[in-house]
């Protein structure tokens, strides 16, 4: 038997293991930041850059992207090269992969506090860093099935399954998602309008969290769990019924983010089903991970690592059990848009991702330095401060998330809203945001001791950059002893991939094309009319400042909404919406109906200081706004990229947009002046009060719809 002899990168994983620790403490800094400004506005540090609308996209892709991705490629890394018993495909690709990536952090860290955003929840990146993505990704692809294709072990384990439906799934989301037409360099509208962008978004923004955050996090489980814990697998049978029923369905589910919205009802019922049938097949995985820990429960009393697997695994299994619950439309009618989601989203990230990243950082640092963990004292100290930074963080969001739908949905005897006033809630549930704030805190200081723990065991110990190893070569099969079913698939990687494709895709062919091709599924509105270019402008300006991350657009079909806000919301109301703007959470009011409800000094004075128009307010002050004059350089070349995305700006209208502009934004100034207000025709602020006086105001109840 012919026996190799090659070496193991460790160095990538190294280098991607520091990445993660860094932007760990990055990303939950920044996580802190807009926490406290949620209870005390004047910490965003009187800028514009730090405002919550700016960074709170910046906190998400730096924790999801930076810290849990590269958390992925670390154990992807490490687990793929001895799992298949032979070096990275390319040491190159491994290095261009690496700094390819930060980069990409590094320029979403610049681009999204200037305000350069694309708006959609997890994708806000601008489009040329989405093409770098791209890029980055098609290497880890090339990378990682090299590297299988040229393995020394004839089955793939299941970690690697993972590993397959993860990369080519994140492909597959990011480009569709991604299709968009470039304005300027730093500025894009996507192909997609309206109710067809909302579905996009969700099928993305659900299947990022299944491919991103869960997928690649399960292919970890399956390898670090068993090796930490010294078991097997529970259940290789269990295994199969997991990996494939998970990724079938999965896919389906996005449109539970969209119950009683103006999707059509049946896309809605798809998500909601599959949304219950997912409960199996992640309970599942979870049911497989603890009881691979059978006979080993003497062990995780004394063994930091296996607590944070633990608990983990058991965060993973309470967030794919709560999941489920909210695509009911019972549960979602009470719990969406407020801090319930938060508490829901952040049991997941805290518990499950950060948790299971940090037994692993606990496990593999010591075996790459080759010594023993500096402190298992401070090791316990950090799982323990972490588990209660949970426990405070997502008791004060639940309890909050509970206020804020009681409070709003709460009629008195006489049939009026107990709580008309939206900041009467806001300013019941300070007491909550601080509680979180505390968690956080508590959470963040695990993740420093961690930081120092890991230091110091390097320290101590000596890095091997390559470790030797062996294996016999692979003997390609002979006819007679060709394999069948699972175990056939299981040797090869390419055929394993295309299926993984096709069960993916089917979900999303199915929930989508019928919302494309089917005019009738998305019903116009005659009195609905484009933007005007100044409207446009102030849309763009609303995006910049991120305060769809506060405020939806979007009124469901309930009598509390409807009291508060207007009619309810209709499909054909946003097909000249690039992008969509509906929202996932109300901070503040829904704005969908808030035109003309205040004169224009209202909104002025709202922006410049929030708290003269609405005291105790925990939105921040906009006075650059009043200050920065309005970049018309951009008017026609958006008019023009709009046309060609179907919205009917008449031919030649880009030539007389900037003149359209300055007229309308004159009577808007002129008002201003007249009611006291210093404001000239060019600031930026004249062109987001013509965007919200115009929110709704082609609406009225009795609207018929046009075919």
């Amino acid at each position: 038997m012919q026996i190799d002899k090659f070496s193991y990168d460790n160095k990538i994983v190294r280098d991607f293991s520091i990445a993660t620790v860094i932007w760990g403490i990055v990303g939950m800094l920044v996580g802190l930041l807009i926490a406290s400004q949620l209870f005390s506005p004047a910490v965003n540090l009187g800028t514009q850059y730090t405002t919550f609308g700016r960074i709170r996209p910046l906190h998400t892709n730096s924790v999801i992207f930076a810290f849990v991705g590269n958390g992925i490629f670390m154990g992807v890394y490490y687990s793929l090269q001895r799992l298949c018993k032979a070096r990275m495909f390319s040491d190159l690709l491994s290095r261009i992969h690496f700094w390819g990536w930060q980069l990409i952090i590094v320029l979403a860290a610049v681009t999204l506090p200037l305000g350069i955003t694309s708006s959609k929840e997890y994708a806000e990146l601008e489009w040329p860093i989405d093409i770098m993505i791209t890029l980055v990704w098609v290497v880890f692809i090339i990378n990682m099935m090299g590297t299988i294709l040229k393995r020394r072990e004839k089955h793939m384990y299941v970690a690697i399954w993972f590993y397959i439906a993860t990369v080519a799934t994140v492909a597959v989301l990011h480009i569709v998602n991604s299709i968009e037409l470039p304005v300027t360099w730093i500025k894009s509208y996507p192909v997609y309008a309206g109710v067809q962008d909302a579905l996009v978004q969700w099928w993305y923004g659900h299947n990022a969290v299944a491919f991103f955050l869960t997928t690649p996090y399960l292919g970890l489980m399956y390898y670090f769990l068993p090796k930490a814990a010294n078991r097997p697998v529970y259940s290789y049978r269990l295994s199969i019924i997991h990996f494939w029923s998970l990724i079938f369905i999965y896919i389906w589910a996005g449109p539970h983010h969209l119950l009683y919205s103006a999707l059509p009802d049946w896309a809605q019922s798809l998500g909601t089903v599959f949304s219950i049938m997912l409960i199996a097949p992640s309970w599942g995985g979870m049911i497989n991970g603890l009881l691979t820990l059978r006979g080993a429960w003497d062990k995780v009393r004394e063994d930091a690592v296996l607590k944070f697997m633990v608990v983990a695994i058991t965060a993973y299994g309470m967030a794919t059990f709560e999941g489920p619950m909210l695509s009911l439309k019972n549960v979602n009618a009470l719990a969406h848009f407020t801090d319930w989601i938060i508490a829901h989203v952040h049991i997941g990230a805290l518990g499950w991702n950060g948790f299971l990243t940090f037994g692993i950082l606990y496990w593999l640092i010591p075996r790459l330095y080759r010594t023993n963990l500096y402190s298992r004292k401070l090791a316990n100290f950090h799982f323990w401060i972490g588990f209660i930074g949970i426990v405070f963080y997502a008791s004060a969001m639940y309890w909050s998330g509970l206020t804020q739908s009681l409070m709003w949905k709460q009629f008195n005897s006489f049939g009026i809203l107990q709580y008309p006033n939206f900041l009467q809630t806001t300013l019941q549930i300070i007491p909550m945001y601080m509680i979180r704030a505390i968690g956080g805190v508590l959470y963040f200081s695990g993740v420093i001791v961690m930081a120092y723990n890991l230091v110091k065991t390097a320290m101590q110990g000596s890095f091997l950059a390559n470790e030797d190893a062996e294996a016999p070569a692979l003997v390609k099969e002979s006819a007679a002893n060709r394999e069948k079913g699972h175990h056939w698939l299981e040797s090869r990687p390419i055929q394993f991939m295309i299926l993984s494709l096709v069960a993916i895709l089917i979900g999303g062919l199915v929930e989508m094309i019928p919302t494309y091709l089917i005019k009738s599924n998305i019903p116009t509105i005659a009195s609905v009319k484009p933007y005007t270019p100044l409207e446009l402008q102030g849309r763009d300006l609303y995006i910049r400042e991120g305060c769809n991350n506060c405020h939806s657009q979007l009124i469901r079909p309930f009598r509390s909404e409807t009291e508060r806000y207007g009619e309810y919301s209709k499909a054909g109301e946003f097909v000249y919406d690039h992008p969509f703007l509906w929202g996932s959470k109300r901070t503040g009011p829904d704005l969908q109906r808030e035109g003309r409800k205040y004169p224009n000094l209202w909104h002025y004075n709202h922006f410049v200081n929030p708290r003269t128009m609405s005291p105790g307010s925990i939105m921040p002050s906009y006075p650059w706004l009043a200050e920065q004059e309005l970049d018309t350089s951009t008017t026609v070349a958006k008019i023009n990229a709009m046309r060609k995305l179907g919205v009917p700006y008449p031919d030649g209208y880009e030539n007389i947009a900037n003149a359209l502009l300055m007229n309308q934004a004159g009577v808007i100034a002129k008002d201003l002046r007249k009611n006291g207000a210093p404001v000239t025709k060019r600031k930026e602020i004249v062109a987001l009060i013509s965007y919200i006086q115009r929110l709704g105001t082609d609406i009225k109840a009795d609207t018929s719809l046009t075919k």
